[in-house]
Parts: C-alpha cells; sequence; structure tokens
C-alpha cells in the first residue's frame, strides 16, 4: 500500500505539472491571439479611415469646379514657377534620404518616408492618406458617425464582431479634437490610435468593446478539450485509486479468511479424530454414555466440518458468473417445517422453532440452494442467541421471515452485513465464530432468484431477516 501511494502521489504531481504546463500555454497562446486580433483592428481602421477619406472626397466635389476656376485665373496673372529639382542616396546606415532643391534654390535634405521592415505599398498608402488628410481636414469636417459605420463593417469581414464601436479625433496627448457623441463614458474599452495627420497632431482613437471575448471565443476548443482531458484524468485516476483500495481490502480479508478457515477445519478434523480414536483403543462397550459422548462429539465436528465445506462450496460457486439455478415449483411451508425439526436436533443448547404459516405457499425456486439460504439463518439465529434460542419463521404470500431474540445487531454495522467477509464486531466474543460468507451468500443467491433480503435489528433485542419473493414463477432458469 505504501508503494501505491507513492506512485499516487508521483501521478498527481505529474498531472500537476502538465495542468501548470497547459495554463502556461493557454496564457501565451492567448497573448499570442491578441496580438493578431489588435494587429486586424489596426489594419481594420487604417481602410476605415481610406473608405472615410473617399467618402469626404465625394462631398469635396462640389467644391472642385470653383477651386479649378480660381487656379486658372492665378495662373493666368502669374509667371510660370520654376521647376524643383529632387534626387535620393542611401546613407552609411541604409537609411534613403531624400534631396529637394527648391524653386529658388534652395537645398533641402531630409530622411524618405519609405521603411524597409514595411512594404513599400502599406507605406504608399500611408503617406497618401496623410497628405489627403493635410488638404481635405481644413474644407471638409469629420463625420465620425461614417467613420464608426465603416470601421464597424471592416472589423466584421475579419470577423471582429464588438458590441460597441466608436471613434474620437484626439491629439498625441489624448486630448479631444472632435468628440463623438456615441461615448458616454471613456472608461471599460479597448482602445486603438492611429495617426491620421502628423503635421498637424491628430489621431483617430477607437473605443471598442473589450475583445477577451472574441479572443476566448478562438480559443474555446484548446480550452474545452484541456478541460475535458483533465476532467477524464480526474475521473480515471478516483476510480483507479477505488479499484485498488477496495481490490486491497478484499485482499486483507481474504488473507484473512484463509488463516481462520485453515484453523477451523483442523479443529473438527483434531477433535473428531480423537473421538474416532478413543471409541477404537479403549473398551466402550461396556460404557454406553462414554460412547455416546464420543460418538456426539465425533458427530458435532463433521457437522462443523461440513458447514465449513459448504460455506467455502458456495463461495466458489459465486465466483462462476455463468451458475444457472435449477428451478422447480414446491410447497414452501413444507420445507421450511423440515429444516426446522432438522435445526431442533442440535444440542449445543436448547432451541426453539416456531413456523406460522398461512397456508401451503407454493414457490418457484431452486430449492437446494434456498434450503441452504434458509438453514444459514437459521444457523445465525441461534449462535447469536443466549443459552436458549428462540425462533419464529413467518411465512407469508409473498415473503418470508426469520426472527431471533439474539444478540441483535449494532445499527453502524447493519448497512455492512451482506457484504462479503464481513463480520459484525462482538467485543472479545470466542464462543461464536463465523468468516463472513453466509450472509453474502444468500443475498447472492436470492438475487439470481429475482429475490430480495433484506434485515432489520435492535442490539440486545434480536433480529429479522425478510426474503421478498420476485415475480419469476414462470422462469425455468436464472442467470
Amino acid at each position: 500500500m505504501k508503494k501505491f501511494r507513492i506512485n499516487s502521489i508521483i501521478f498527481i504531481s505529474a498531472i500537476a505539472v502538465i495542468f501548470g504546463c497547459n495554463v502556461f500555454y493557454l496564457v501565451r497562446l492567448y497573448e499570442s491571439i491578441r496580438k493578431n486580433v489588435e494587429r486586424e483592428v489596426m489594419a481594420a481602421m487604417t481602410d476605415a479611415d481610406i473608405d472615410d477619406l473617399m467618402v469626404r472626397a465625394g462631398k469635396a466635389q462640389g467644391l472642385a469646379s470653383n477651386v479649378t476656376m480660381q487656379e486658372e485665373a492665378d495662373s493666368v496673372n502669374s509667371k510660370a514657377p520654376r521647376k524643383a529639382e529632387a534626387s535620393t542616396y542611401r546613407d552609411k546606415n541604409g537609411q534613403l534620404i531624400s534631396v529637394r532643391t527648391e524653386a529658388d534654390g534652395t537645398v533641402v535634405e531630409e530622411k524618405a518616408l519609405l521603411a524597409e521592415e514595411t512594404p513599400y505599398s502599406n507605406q504608399m498608402i500611408d503617406a497618401m492618406s496623410k497628405q489627403f488628410h493635410t488638404l481635405m481636414d481644413k474644407y471638409i469636417g469629420f463625420d465620425l458617425a461614417v467613420m464608426d459605420s465603416v470601421l464597424n463593417d471592416h472589423l466584421s469581414r475579419r470577423y471582429i464582431y464588438p458590441d460597441f464601436v466608436g471613434v474620437e479625433v484626439v491629439n498625441s496627448n489624448d486630448s479631444i479634437i472632435v468628440s463623438n457623441p456615441k461615448i458616454k463614458s471613456h472608461s471599460g474599452f479597448d482602445t486603438f490610435r492611429i495617426v491620421i495627420n502628423p503635421n498637424e497632431d491628430i489621431y483617430y482613437k477607437a473605443y471598442i468593446t473589450p475583445l477577451t471575448r472574441h479572443i476566448l471565443s478562438q480559443m474555446m476548443g484548446v480550452i474545452v478539450t484541456i478541460f475535458l482531458l483533465m476532467v477524464a484524468f480526474a475521473a480515471a485516476f478516483r476510480y483507479l485509486f477505488r479499484t485498488v483500495s477496495k481490490l486491497r481490502t478484499i485482499e486483507e480479508m481474504k488473507d484473512d479468511f484463509v488463516s481462520n478457515m485453515t484453523h477451523e477445519l483442523k479443529t473438527p478434523v483434531a477433535i473428531a479424530y480423537s473421538a474416532n480414536d478413543a471409541l477404537l483403543n479403549y473398551d466402550t462397550a461396556n460404557d454406553p454414555e462414554k460412547k455416546t459422548a464420543y460418538l456426539m462429539i465425533a458427530m458435532k465436528q463433521l457437522n462443523r466440518l461440513s458447514e465449513l465445506i459448504e460455506n467455502i462450496l458456495a463461495m466458489s460457486m459465486e465466483r462462476r458468473k455463468t451458475m444457472t439455478l435449477k428451478s422447480e415449483r414446491f410447497d414452501l411451508t413444507e420445507l421450511v417445517t423440515e429444516i426446522a425439526e432438522t435445526q431442533k436436533m442440535r444440542g449445543d443448547k436448547e432451541i426453539h422453532i416456531e413456523v406460522l404459516s398461512e397456508g401451503n405457499v407454493t414457490v418457484t425456486a431452486d430449492k437446494s440452494h434456498l434450503a441452504n439460504v434458509l438453514n444459514n439463518l437459521i444457523d445465525n439465529a441461534i449462535k447469536y442467541s443466549g443459552e436458549t434460542a428462540v425462533i419464529r419463521i413467518g411465512i407469508e404470500a409473498e415473503s418470508i421471515s426469520v426472527a431471533d431474540n439474539g444478540i441483535g445487531i449494532p445499527p453502524n454495522s447493519l448497512p455492512y452485513i451482506f457484504d462479503k467477509f464481513y463480520r459484525v464486531p462482538h467485543g472479545n466474543r470466542q464462543d461464536v465464530r463465523g468468516h463472513g460468507i453466509g450472509l453474502y451468500y444468500a443475498k447472492h443467491i436470492l438475487e439470481k432468484m429475482g429475490w430480495s433480503i433484506s434485515a432489520e435489528s435492535r442490539e440486545g433485542h434480536g433480529s429479522v431477516f425478510t426474503i421478498k419473493f420476485g415475480n419469476n414463477e414462470s422462469k425455468d432458469t436464472f442467470h
């Protein structure tokens, strides 16, 4: 058992480590998915910004003709400007440097906007978007309702469905430039920000319902699988632990049973041998009383030996799961009366057995096994009674009961008396011996017949065992 306990601790520790690793990797997975989702949201904001610019550009068409006419008028009254020249080169750090010569001859050097780590197409779109904002924001105001709508649409295309989406225009310090009336509170949201006009320090800031639910929905398959695996591990280990514990208990009971049975078998054999030896080697023909005493001793021990062998055979038969009972229809009252008369002949104490029957009750059952069950019940009633055993057997149409005036069964032991090898503790009493098989055998056989057995008892006031007949009168065999 100690080895099993050590192995159990190792197994539980291993499961705990595995569970800890699973939690760690789940957290890592959550963080990874969250970063991907945040990138998707930022991309959705960029796409939504472009769509919003297109909507605003449509609104600006009405102003386009006036602007064009004014530019043509100005060009007539002015001289053609000098053309500016521009070139680029890469410095020692690999950074692109733009060199621009203005119309007045001024040379300006500045870092190129393109970065090698970002696709040039994305950078171009970003630069164009910022230039559009520089030109358009002066003439066409922000329509945040449109921005909210197109951002929600782009998030849906990426299978992100927040309950709330709201966008405001802020600066780098998060001071609100254009507020959104939809946003009643700025707390409790995930926020994302993109720059739309760096020259004017203008940003779009989106307020979105926390993305935790969306992320967990993507992880749900992994979480449920791990949870079910852990539950399966725990259930399997609990079942294994209970099974091994039960087997260990049964093993200990069987060891005790073999030890006790060996002693019990040797005792009647030795006593019967001694009695028989006395009859053979001593002149008992002229002493009838001594002869009778020796024969009674031998007879009692042989009866005891027969009971022990019967118990062993009963236990052996119980282990044969394919055992078939031979059913027959017989008079139960007649069988019980015959058994009672036989039990009265025992000479170890005064025995009174009363059979009370409503009439001739006929049942269909295995007569031999039912006789063994009744003998067990009556034998227990005799063994656990005082100097005089008073037993009442009541036979009714649907049941038979065996009541005695014995020492009774303690309430805490009553639920276990039908368990294999279980014996009710009776202190240091050595006059009553048993092996915890009789009642287990009785219940097992009766259940095979489709019947049932129950017990009622008060300590010091005797016990009542009741067998209820099942509805099996038409059955020929029991499996």
